[in-house]
């Protein structure tokens, strides 16, 4: 344990930033998870609006510091070509 007092106070707000990175990381998978789903119902327009939504949270945790710009891309790409493949 921690003796000196600011290493103290770095212990609690690493606490406080873990548990806030942990809870927009669980909202994005099931985000990502709810659009899956709709992709496996074969529900287009419920598709495309989860779509929307789930690559809306793929980009605001690029800009969070949650996940690296080009694992965003990649995901991002992923789940348009499975939208895309819904579509033909």
């Amino acid at each position: 344990m921690a003796n000196i007092k600011s290493a103290k106070k770095r212990i609690k707000v690493i606490e406080k930033k873990t548990l806030r990175n942990k809870m927009l990381k669980s909202a994005l998978k099931t985000t990502i998870k709810n659009y899956l789903a709709d992709v496996n119902s074969k529900n287009l327009e419920d598709a495309k609006a989860s779509f929307k939504t789930a690559a809306r949270a793929l980009d605001m945790s690029v800009s969070k510091g949650l996940l690296h710009k080009n694992k965003a891309a990649r995901t991002k790409s992923r789940l348009a070509a499975k939208l895309n493949a819904l579509n033909a």
